[in-house]
């Protein structure tokens, strides 16, 4: 007999994803609903998270909302507590602010630390938790970045919290993975977004980014979506503490 296809769908699963009221965080939860999951928008903003989710559903999928601020160990605690046990975490709330090292400040580096980090660290735990109860399998995306495995000027921070992603899901993947719980990254290159806008205005920036791209160009939020859903579903049922590349190439080099 012919082996099967692994199943990219995931009917019957429900996910959460943070930071998820736009950019990759929106695209990871349409994503997932496309792909038959019953996903929670995490993220502070409500209308943003709102409009995303009437979005979902008015496309066929289900979501719902779940207003809270990831940098808040307790609020994070006491609100994946009362939810069911998620099946899939994607982990997507994070920031930047590139600048110097000489310029940046302690609020800086605690901000991008408490965003890209903690936040990522305390809702593993509050889902983890919840999947150990209940004696559930999961898979946990956490949104890190090509900077979790180069180095850049004038991103001494950003690459900082991205490393440490990427050492926490190693630790985490051989934490969890004796649970059935997975735990992979996935490392985008620069993608056309809100968040990556301002970055685009800076005169000859996107030459320099396109330069170290083997594709010679960015990305796009689409791009990242059938990674999210791969990780996510059986079909990478063999895959835990790695790193998903999404780089265009700019670590091949």
């Amino acid at each position: 007999m012919l082996p099967m296809l692994p199943d990219f769908r995931l009917d019957g699963k429900t996910a959460l994803v943070t930071g998820a009221g736009r950019g990759i965080g929106l695209a990871a939860a349409a994503a997932l609903a496309q792909a038959g999951a019953k996903v929670t928008l995490a993220a502070r903003t409500a209308t943003e998270i709102e409009a995303a989710s009437e979005a979902i559903n008015a496309a066929g999928g289900e979501s719902d909302c779940m207003v809270l601020d990831v940098t808040n160990s307790r609020l994070v605690s006491e609100a994946v507590a009362a939810r069911q046990p998620f099946d899939i975490l994607v982990n997507s709330a994070g920031m930047n602010r590139p600048m110097k090292l000489v310029d940046v400040t302690d609020e800086d580096l605690d901000a991008v630390m408490a965003l890209n980090v903690k936040a990522a660290f305390y809702v593993s735990r509050a889902v983890a938790r919840k999947l150990l109860e209940c004696g559930k399998r999961g898979a946990f995306v956490n949104v890190s970045s090509q900077m979790g495995h180069v180095g850049s000027p004038g991103r001494t921070v950003y690459c900082a919290t991205k490393h440490a992603i990427e050492g926490m899901t190693k630790a985490l993947a051989w934490e969890l993975g004796p649970h059935c719980i997975r735990v992979n990254t996935v490392c985008p290159t620069f993608i056309e977004t809100a968040f990556t806008a301002d970055m685009f205005k800076e005169p000859g920036f996107r030459d320099w980014v396109t330069s170290k791209i083997a594709l010679g160009r960015v990305g796009r939020v689409e791009e990242v979506m059938g990674a999210i859903v791969f990780l996510a579903s059986d079909a990478s049922s063999l895959m835990t503490g790695s790193a998903l590349m999404l780089d265009g190439g700019w670590t091949a080099a």
